[in-house]
């Protein structure tokens, strides 16, 4: 198991605007990310002192929201509907498609180089990911609320065999497919992630913001927020449900009243024993549970919303990308376990004992 109780920032670099999404390339020591002002950016932490770089070509017009690293391409997509293809080499734009006719919130890549895109006009669209070839496309989500406003197709996730895909709206639904024919398969319901107030505003808030497989692909997390009391502002408890894949039933249901808000991305840990969440109100956080006794082992707290990460377990460190700052965190390799003591004959004292961060940013909520 990781040390995360030793978690802290060990770098920073400044934004003026607010970040929405990340991919890492260990190898290569490069981190790109996605901002509110439309353009996407390179790091390279290689270098002594990294200063971020923008890539190059017509790009996007609006929030870029979505990212994915495959081969030798860099893919983005975003508020304006376009998904980009980038070279991860020359920074180069290669290629762009108009390809929803809504938000795309979020994408993905299978283990097989196929793309998969979900926007808020509710399809989850295939493509080839080297070629950008159209493969189809699947729905199994309403385009309106129980209420009749429009509603939304925030998250994905593919499991790590490739073999699954899950997608979750705004309403708490989440439908599971075979990632081969497409084929809707099963379905899981976590409506205490949705909100609606009939009486102050007609508004509601909430939704399935991050889906996330077990190694073993025998679980599903969903992240989202609780039930709000103050429906003008993300003031709902943090919330994680575990799923049985192959029964549906609900096993665990973790929750955060201090750190409230959204679970913006979600992350086990390489043995299926914890799960790592962030996500925000005003601020941001890093959370750490344990999966089957649903308990908090630790939590960090930032300065800023935190709408992605990336956690790298070979390096102990997890980039994160926040309102106005990108960040890197570390935290031991694995948990420290104390000696136990020994008994020392009568003439030997024995050692002391050693005491071992409305559809507009910045909270991505969308008002029906």
């Amino acid at each position: 198991m990781m040390n995360f109780k030793t978690l802290k920032v060990t770098n920073e670099w400044p934004a003026s605007e607010i970040l929405f999404c990340l991919e890492f390339d260990a190898d290569r020591q490069r981190v790109w990310f996605g901002s509110s002002d439309s353009r996407v950016y390179q790091l390279n932490l290689a270098e002594e002192k990294p200063e971020r770089v923008a890539l190059e070509g017509e790009g996007h017009s609006s929030y870029v929201t979505a990212m994915a690293v495959t081969g030798q391409y860099l893919i983005t997509g975003s508020y304006d509907k376009k998904i980009i293809w980038w070279d991860i080499e020359s920074g180069q734009q290669v290629r762009q498609l108009q390809a929803h006719d809504r938000w795309i919130r979020q994408i993905a890549v299978t283990p097989d180089q196929r793309l998969l895109s979900i926007a808020d006009d509710m399809r989850c669209r295939v493509w080839d990911a080297n070629s950008g070839k159209s493969l189809g496309e699947f729905t199994d989500h309403s385009p309106l609320t129980p209420h009749h406003y429009p509603s939304m197709l925030y998250a994905i996730d593919v499991s790590p065999d490739g073999e699954v895909v899950a997608t979750g709206d705004r309403i708490g639904h989440v439908a599971i497919w075979d990632a081969q024919t497409l084929e809707k398969t099963s379905e899981v319901e976590a409506s205490e992630m949705y909100t609606w107030d009939p009486k102050q505003r007609r508004h509601s808030i909430g939704g399935i913001r991050s889906l996330a497989f077990s190694p073993d692909r025998k679980k599903l997390a969903v992240g989202g927020m609780g039930k709000v009391g103050n429906i003008d502002h993300l003031d709902g408890a943090s919330r994680i449900e575990i799923f049985d894949i192959s029964s549906g039933e609900r096993l665990q249901v973790m929750e955060d009243s201090k750190n409230k808000g959204l679970v913006e991305q979600l992350q086990w840990t390489e043995d299926g024993s914890e799960i790592i969440s962030t996500g925000g109100k005003h601020k941001g956080f890093l959370s750490i549970h344990d999966v089957s006794s649903g308990q908090q082992q630790h939590v960090s707290e930032h300065s800023g919303h935190i709408h992605a990460m990336n956690v790298n377990f070979d390096n102990s460190t997890i980039l994160t990308a926040a309102h106005h700052r990108l960040a890197q965190w570390s935290f031991a390799p694995e948990s420290v376990t104390e000696p136990e003591s020994v008994t020392e004959p009568e003439s030997v004292t024995e050692p002391e004992s050693v005491t071992e961060p409305d559809n507009a940013p910045p909270s991505r909520e969308d008002s029906e």
